[in-house]
C-alpha cells in the first residue's frame, strides 16, 4: 500500500504538469500567444463568474504559480477585467472580458472534446467517477492532517 500511495502522489503532480502541456498545445492551435497555460487554467476557473482573488485561489490550485501575477498579465492582455471593491480598497473582483469569454468558450469546447475522446477510447464514465471519488477521499484524508 505504501508504494501505491507514493506512486499516486507522484503521478498526481506528473499528470498536472502533463495537463498544462496539453493546454499549451491547445493554446498554440487556437493561435493565442498572449496567454500561457497556467493563465488559461485560471481563466477557465473564473468562467462565467465574478470572483475575488481569494476565492479564485481557493477554487483552483495552481502548482508553482503566482495567481496575482498571472491575473495582472491577463488584465494587461485584456482577458480579465478587475473591478475594485467599493467597500474594501485592498480587495477586488475579477471577471472575464469579451476576449476572455471567447477563449473560455473555445477551451470549453476543446476540453469537452477531450472528455468525449477519453470516454470513447480510454475510460468509461463510471471509471472516471470512481477515480474522482477516490481523489476526493485522498483530498479529505490530507485535509484532515491540517485540522489536527
Amino acid at each position: 500500500m505504501k508504494e501505491a500511495y507514493f506512486e499516486a502522489v507522484v503521478m498526481i503532480e506528473r499528470l498536472h504538469r502533463l495537463f498544462l502541456e496539453v493546454i499549451k498545445i491547445e493554446l498554440d492551435r487556437l493561435g493565442t500567444p498572449d496567454i500561457n497555460n497556467v493563465q488559461a487554467l485560471v481563466l477557465y476557473n473564473i468562467g462565467e463568474n465574478q470572483l475575488t482573488v481569494g476565492e479564485l485561489t481557493n477554487r483552483g490550485y495552481y502548482l508553482g504559480s503566482n495567481v496575482s501575477y498571472n491575473l495582472r498579465k491577463m488584465v494587461q492582455n485584456d482577458y480579465v477585467v478587475q473591478i475594485p471593491s467599493p467597500h474594501d480598497r485592498r480587495s477586488s473582483h475579477v471577471k472575464l472580458s469579451a476576449k476572455g469569454t471567447s477563449l473560455f468558450n473555445k477551451l470549453d469546447k476543446v476540453l469537452g472534446g477531450h472528455a468525449q475522446t477519453l470516454q470513447d477510447k480510454v475510460a468509461a464514465q463510471g471509471d472516471m467517477t470512481t477515480f474522482v471519488n477516490t481523489l476526493r477521499k485522498l483530498e479529505a484524508f490530507w485535509s484532515s492532517f491540517l485540522t489536527r
